[in-house]
């Protein structure tokens, strides 16, 4: 039972102000569907903090502090850019899903902005300090969506007063120097 409650509240803390939160933001603003997008974040957080024992591991041993922190950074400005460039939803096409939909969109964003990240990290760490990957996975998974899921029904509240060219100029702000932050060496 340590390893769960401890895995969670370190997860749970760890997420607030990252860039998952601002994901969650940014597809609550584009869809306004807040139940697929929940949903999508437990399956990718489950998918992702399930594999992250055995590819973390691996990636760090095999790249090095210095190269993830040049993909990193890399990483977050290429997303700051891409915030930049509006999309069909942001033309006028209304709240159409995309081609994988809301749930396979918020999916593939939310497992692929995972990568890397401390969260995941943290579950590796967590996993061989406790020896107990099932409670340290439900742990670390409980912790996401304790730290994203009110995002995503506070943002869909927001974002019906806030224009969504609004929620992306800021988060390709935050990306941006998340990014500058993260090959600097800072954080």
């Amino acid at each position: 039972m340590e390893s769960f409650l401890v895995s969670t509240g370190i997860v749970a803390l760890a997420e607030m102000g990252d860039k998952t939160q601002l994901l969650s933001l940014v597809l609550a603003a584009r869809f306004r569907k807040p139940w697929p997008i929940v949903l999508g974040i437990l399956v990718a957080t489950v998918a992702n903090h399930a594999l992250a024992g055995a590819a973390g591991t691996w990636v760090t041993t095999m790249l090095g502090p210095q190269v993830l922190r040049w993909v990193l950074g890399g990483s977050f400005i290429a997303m700051a850019l891409w915030m930049l460039i509006p999309d069909k939803l942001d033309e006028g096409e209304g709240d159409k899903a995309p081609r994988l939909g809301v749930f396979g969109t918020t999916v593939v964003a939310f497992f692929l902005a995972e990568m890397g990240d401390k969260t995941q990290v943290a579950t590796v760490m967590l996993a061989a300090q406790y020896h107990a990957w099932a409670p340290v996975v439900a742990g670390t998974t409980l912790g996401m969506m304790l730290a994203n899921v009110p995002v995503v029904w506070f943002g869909d509240q927001v974002t019906r007063r806030v224009p969504v060219r609004v929620v992306h100029l800021v988060s390709a702000v935050i990306f941006g120097a998340l990014g500058a932050a993260a090959i600097a060496g800072w954080g």
